[in-house]
């Protein structure tokens, strides 16, 4: 990767994407995405961030429906708990409170339904499957509230990440997606986190049985060595943002950056390392050693949820397994469990009292076993701080 950057900076250090113009290393990446997109895609808009991203998708969603005579179908949902950026448009489709408050954000026409969380809101005797239709009511609900003629579209981690880690239950996608083309309402997944293989599969739409419209990839796509992240974009959506292009002249909208030559080249040969190494395949396997091995410590009495899939999981902590009671103080054990994992040289992040593991795609077993030994006396050290009563 740093070969592939030495050389593009020797070859075309920087040139821009507007007024038509293009450079090998956008082409070949655009064409790379498409080539290993989950559902048929059409058009890559390139951009220097996730949130970025996200932002965009909103606007160019405005831009078409604008072009199909709907003007007021312009509204997003999303689910308390998801991340989707800190631009003021992204930070509207976010469902964390620490990230909205104080910033006079979501702004207007950003909704949210549940957190698909069905360990800590399933309802007492609740299936899975059964949790998943109420939250699927629920969305259908707020739909007919707000008019199917006002929604562009729902939005959606596959796993949502910074929210906890939270797997979606059984059944989930299927039934939201099933409300969604129901109501002529545009489905996007959002892949920062989840795409290139950290759940198992290239994408989490393959893992979660998503069809999207639209797919957001950040992170992953250059390892994070280059700032850069992509939308891609089905034909059903392309027309209608060509249509509009087409009618005023220009598509006004852009980054300077966006696509730049030398993090173009470098996201192309980490998605050719992340193929040719077979990382995809190595991070399953990698993610049931981890796993397996975080199920040992189901019985402690701290440990409520142990949950996961491919290579991400996380422990969630709670003052009573009974009743999955979390702390008076939420968050504080998380941290002291973090802290102390720091301590002995693993970087951990705690959401709330939900400790996320998220290994490098090329971790070895010895890395996770070196991970769950850490956790172990972690979680010990935790153990022994609550009880002596100073969690509270």
């Amino acid at each position: 990767m740093i070969e592939a950057a030495e050389k593009q900076l020797r070859t075309l250090p920087f040139y821009h994407l507007f007024t038509s113009k293009a450079h090998v290393p956008s082409i070949e990446l655009a064409e790379k995405l498409i080539e290993i997109s989950p559902v048929p895609m059409s058009k890559v808009f390139f951009t220097n961030s996730g949130s970025e991203a996200n932002d965009t998708v909103v606007k160019l969603l405005w831009y078409r429906n604008n072009s199909l005579g709907k003007p007021t179908k312009k509204k997003f949902i999303s689910r308390m708990n998801a991340y989707h950026g800190i631009t003021a448009v992204s930070a509207s489709l976010t469902g964390l409170p620490a990230n909205q408050r104080g910033f006079d954000v979501p702004l207007p026409g950003f909704l949210h339904v549940s957190c698909p969380h069905f360990y800590r809101f399933g309802k007492p005797g609740e299936t899975e499957e059964q949790f998943a239709d109420h939250l699927a009511q629920e969305l259908e609900d707020l739909i007919l509230k707000e008019g199917p003629e006002t929604i562009a579209a729902f939005y959606g981690e596959p796993l949502m990440g910074a929210g906890g880690v939270i797997v979606p239950p059984k059944t989930y996608w299927e039934k939201i997606q099933k409300v969604c083309r129901k109501h002529d309402i545009l489905i996007v997944a959002d892949e920062v986190i989840c795409g290139f293989g950290r759940t198992g599969n290239m994408f989490g739409s393959e893992t979660f049985g998503i069809k999207p419209d639209v797919m957001v990839v950040s992170k992953q796509l250059s390892s994070s060595y280059q700032p850069i992240a992509a939308i891609m974009i089905n034909d059903l959506v392309y027309q209608g943002i060509a249509d509009q292009s087409h009618t005023i002249g220009t598509l006004g909208h852009g980054f300077t950056g966006s696509g730049h030559p030398v993090a173009a080249a470098v996201a192309l040969e980490n998605v050719k390392i992340i193929q040719e190494d077979e990382l995809v395949r190595h991070a399953a396997h990698m993610g049931e050693i981890l796993r397996g091995g975080l199920q040992r410590f189901a019985d402690h009495p701290l440990v409520g949820e142990i949950r996961g899939v491919g290579l991400i999981a996380a422990v969630e902590l709670v003052a009573d397994k009974g009743t999955k009671a979390p702390f008076e103080t939420v968050g504080r054990l998380g941290r002291y469990l973090s802290a102390r994992a720091q301590d002995l040289g693993m970087i951990s992040r705690a959401k709330g009292d939900a400790v996320a593991f998220c290994p490098p795609l090329i971790s070895k077993e010895e890395d996770i076993q070196a991970i769950l030994k850490c956790f172990e006396e972690s979680l010990e050290a935790t153990w022994q701080w609550f009880q002596a009563g100073q969690a509270k």
